[in-house]
């Protein structure tokens, strides 16, 4: 930012002025000149050195092991920035307690650009409500760069459950309280809020049965051990086609590509029902404003590439990009809903 964008700003222009004044009350024009030599001087090195960015690899932090969703997803994204930036993009996974260890890594890195992460609605918007003290705080410690991903979850049932549509599944479980259960891989998941959620918008009760995995759940409501689970688009799809679950809805605004067929919970039978699934790439706070512009571009045109859109688009994603700003907003709209979502469900950490 300029000077004179600076001096926009009410309590920066006090400073500024105060400054000037300094500078006229020097006590020789030849002292007043050095500085302002000085001030010229320094503006061509800080332009070079942000358009020297990067100069070397680039870490990007992410809280889950190798082989993973998200991991398939940065792998992804980190080789279309590394087209754009000229220099390696390289994933370093840290996973481990909620995904806490790598954003406190991140939170505590060195805002020059060489460090950043990968956060989602878990690590972002979800654990500020679900803990009592977090090692870092997502607004005022990390930089948003741009969203990446989006996707939805699926409601599915058991095959053998007498339902087969999202108002059948309601009205059962009214007849039934409390004596259907389902699944997820954890208290404070997406996948266990979406179902508070829905229970809390029906007013139906269910048993929650948290698994260790996601892929335990799933296998268990295949095997006929639980009833309902709302799993994430990307790990459910293949069991949908294949038959071993039925999808009812989807969770998100709007249908998926991948199950044209299938209603959103909303417009099935839940008015104003929405959970996504997103993530998006983030930095320590303080970025240098030409290094955060260099790297939003690098994923906003990563995001436009062919390959990319149609490797997300195959596992029930889409790319969002957009700017640092519209990031921000966005997380504080998810915060405070999220916030509401666990308070009512009663959620605390494993």
């Amino acid at each position: 930012m300029t000077l004179t964008g600076l001096c926009a700003y009410p309590s920066l222009s006090v400073a500024c002025l105060l400054a000037a004044g300094a500078m006229m009350t020097a006590a020789s024009s030849a002292s007043a000149a050095a500085p302002s030599a000085s001030a010229s001087a320094s503006a061509p090195v800080a332009a070079k050195a942000a358009s020297a960015f990067p100069s070397r690899p680039v870490r990007l932090l992410l809280g889950s092991a190798a082989g993973g969703a998200a991991d398939v997803l940065m792998r992804t994204l980190t080789q279309e920035m590394t087209l754009q930036l000229g220099q390696q993009v390289v994933v370093d996974n840290r996973p481990g307690g909620s995904g806490l260890i790598a954003m406190e890594l991140l939170a505590r890195a060195e805002p020059d650009g060489y460090t950043i992460g990968y956060g989602n609605a878990a690590t972002l918007a979800i654990n500020p409500a679900l803990f009592d003290r977090l090692p870092y705080d997502s607004l005022r410690d990390f930089q948003p760069i741009a969203r990446f991903n989006s996707s939805q979850n699926v409601l599915v049932v058991r095959t053998t459950l007498p339902v087969a549509s999202v108002t059948e599944l309601v009205e059962y479980a009214r007849r039934n309280p409390g004596k259907l259960s389902y699944g997820s891989p954890g208290n404070g998941t997406t996948v266990h809020l979406a179902a508070e959620l829905f229970l809390q918008m029906t007013g139906t009760r269910m048993l929650h049965v948290p698994y260790k995995a996601i892929g335990q759940a799933t296998s268990e409501m295949i095997g006929g051990q639980i009833d309902v689970m709302f799993d994430n688009l990307t790990s459910i799809a293949q069991h949908v086609k294949s038959g071993k679950v039925r999808a009812l809805g989807v969770t998100g605004p709007a249908r998926t590509p991948l199950f044209p067929e299938l209603p959103t919970i909303a417009e099935a039978g839940v008015p104003k029902y929405e959970v996504t699934t997103w993530g998006g790439v983030i930095g320590p706070a303080r970025l240098p404003p030409a290094v955060l512009a260099r790297l939003n571009e690098s994923i906003v045109k990563g995001c436009e590439a062919p390959a990319l859109k149609e490797r997300l688009s195959a596992v029930g994603n889409q790319c969002v990009g957009g700017t640092p700003q519209g990031f921000r907003d966005f997380l504080r709209v998810e915060i405070a809903k999220w916030a509401e979502i666990v308070k009512q469900s009663g959620a605390k950490p494993e």
